[in-house]
C-alpha cells in the first residue's frame, strides 16, 4: 500500500519541485524531502489537505496552521522560508495554487479517501459586520487584535510594551534598548522639549506618552480604542508618578476637539485607517495642529505597484481585520494636499524584521505560559505573523516608513531646523 508521501508526491512537486527544503512528515510516519534536518512541516491530519481542497492557498494553509492540522517544528523561519521556492511575492505569507496544483491536490485527496464536507473555519478567524472603517466596526477590528491580553503581549513584546517597530541604534542594543531609541527618536524628529502639548493616536500601552513626558518634559495626551490598552496604559502611567503630565483617554482619533497640539505622532495605527479614510485621517490631525506644528507618521508600507493584504488571506482574517497597507508615496501626496508640508521621509525596513526576530524569540522562550494565556490556536497565529512579516521586510516585500510632515505658519514660516542634524543626531542626556 503506498505511503501518503508517494501519494502526495505528485501533488508537492507541482509547486515545490521535486526536492523542497526541508522535510514534510505526514500523519502515518512517511515523509518527503531531507530526513536529517531540525525543522519540518508536519501534517498531522487529512483534515489538513481538505482545508487546502476547499481553499486552496494561504487561507487554507492559513487554516490548517491554526488548528493545529499543519505544524512547523524547529526553526519557523526555515520553514516558512518554503515560500520562495513559490516565487511569490504578494504579502507576507503568500502561498497559491495554479489550476493544474489544485487538480493533482484533488487527486491525492480522492487517493487518501479524505474527501469530504469542509471543515469549518478555525473560531478565532474574523469576520467583522458593519460598514468598513465605522467606528463600531473599528473598535471590533482593533478588539480582535489587541485585547488578546496584556499578559500575553508582554511576554512578547517585553517590558515596554512596545507594539511597534524598534529603531536599533547601536549593534548592542537589546530589544528595550531599541525601543526606547526609536521614542527617542521620534521625539527629537518632532522638536519635543518642556511645556509642549503632545497627541499620540494610538498610543498602546504608553510607551511613547511615558517616554515624552519623562525625557522631554511635555503633556501629553495618548488615545487608543482598545479598553485592555488604555487600562494598563493608564495605570502605568499613575505607576510612574506622571499623572500631572500624561492624559490617557480611550478615544477615537475622529473625536478629539480639544486642539492645538504642538506635535502628533501616529506609531503603527495608520494601517487601520484604510484608503477611504487617508483625506479624513490627515484632515482631522492637521486640525489638531499648531502653526509650525509637527505631525510623524509611522506605519507599515506597501511597494509602489504591489497589492496590500488581499482579504482571503491569513493576516486580514487572523490578524488585522480591515487593515490596509499604503504606498508612501500616496502618503506624502494625502499629508501635503492638505497643507501639511512634508520634511522628511525615512525607512526602517530592516530595523522591524529585527523587532519581529526578538519578538518570536520572545514567544516561543515562553510558549507554554503564551499557550496558557491565549490559547494554543492565538499563539500560533501569531508566531506564524511575526516570522513571516520578518521575512517579508527582509525580502523588500513589505516597507516601513517614518513620514515627518508640519503646518506652516499663516506666513509659510515653518520653525524646522535648517539641517537634518538635529532629526537624527543623538542628544546627550
Amino acid at each position: 500500500m503506498p505511503s501518503i508521501a508517494d501519494v502526495i508526491k505528485p501533488f508537492i512537486s507541482s509547486f515545490l519541485g521535486t526536492d523542497p527544503r526541508v522535510s514534510i512528515r505526514f500523519w502515518d510516519g512517511s515523509h518527503l524531502g531531507p530526513d536529517d534536518g531540525s525543522t519540518a512541516i508536519v501534517v498531522r491530519s487529512p483534515v489538513a489537505i481538505r482545508r487546502l481542497l476547499y481553499s486552496p492557498g494561504e487561507l487554507g494553509l492559513a487554516r490548517a496552521y491554526v488548528a493545529g492540522d499543519i505544524d512547523i517544528e524547529g526553526d519557523v523561519f526555515e520553514g516558512l522560508a518554503i515560500r520562495d521556492a513559490l516565487g511569490s511575492t504578494r504579502d507576507q505569507v503568500s502561498l497559491s495554487f495554479s489550476a493544474r496544483d489544485r487538480w493533482a491536490m484533488l487527486k491525492a485527496a480522492r487517493s487518501l479517501g479524505v474527501i469530504g464536507r469542509p471543515p469549518p473555519p478555525p473560531p478565532e478567524e474574523a469576520r467583522l459586520r458593519g460598514g468598513l472603517h465605522s467606528r463600531g466596526r473599528d473598535a471590533r477590528a482593533i478588539a480582535h487584535h489587541y485585547d488578546v491580553g496584556n499578559d500575553f503581549y508582554r511576554i512578547v513584546l517585553g517590558p515596554s510594551m512596545t507594539y511597534s517597530c524598534a529603531y536599533w541604534e547601536q549593534p548592542g542594543f537589546a530589544l528595550e534598548d531599541a525601543q526606547e531609541a526609536k521614542y527617542e527618536l521620534i521625539c527629537r524628529k518632532l522638536g519635543l522639549h518642556e511645556g509642549m502639548r503632545l497627541l499620540d493616536v494610538g498610543c498602546g500601552w504608553g510607551g511613547m506618552v511615558l517616554h515624552a513626558a519623562r525625557r522631554h518634559g511635555v503633556q501629553a495626551v495618548g488615545i487608543t480604542i482598545s479598553e485592555a490598552q488604555a487600562d494598563a496604559a493608564a495605570k502605568r502611567v499613575a505607576e510612574a508618578g506622571l499623572t500631572h503630565r500624561v492624559e490617557i483617554r480611550l478615544q477615537d482619533y475622529r473625536d478629539v476637539s480639544d486642539g492645538p497640539f504642538d506635535a502628533i505622532s501616529s506609531i503603527g495605527m495608520f494601517e487601520h485607517v484604510g484608503l477611504r479614510g487617508l483625506s479624513a485621517y490627515f484632515t482631522n490631525l492637521s486640525s489638531l495642529l499648531a502653526p509650525r506644528g509637527r505631525l510623524l507618521n509611522h506605519a507599515i508600507s506597501k511597494p509602489s505597484g504591489k497589492a496590500g493584504f488581499n482579504k482571503n488571506s491569513f493576516i486580514p482574517r487572523y490578524v488585522f481585520p480591515d487593515g490596509e497597507l499604503q504606498e508612501v508615496g500616496r502618503v506624502v501626496t494625502a499629508m501635503q494636499e492638505l497643507g501639511l508640508e512634508v520634511r522628511d521621509v525615512e525607512s526602517l525596513r530592516e530595523h522591524y524584521a529585527r523587532t519581529l526576530r526578538a519578538w518570536v524569540a520572545n514567544l516561543e522562550a515562553e510558549w507554554d505560559r503564551a499557550v496558557e494565556l491565549a490559547g494554543p490556536a492565538r499563539a500560533r497565529i501569531w508566531r506564524l505573523y511575526m516570522a513571516g512579516s520578518a521575512l517579508g521586510f527582509e525580502a523588500g516585500r513589505i516597507n516601513i516608513h517614518q513620514v515627518l510632515a508640519v503646518k506652516p505658519d499663516p506666513g509659510g514660516a515653518s520653525g524646522m531646523p535648517p539641517t537634518r542634524a538635529p532629526l537624527i543626531d543623538p542628544v546627550e542626556s
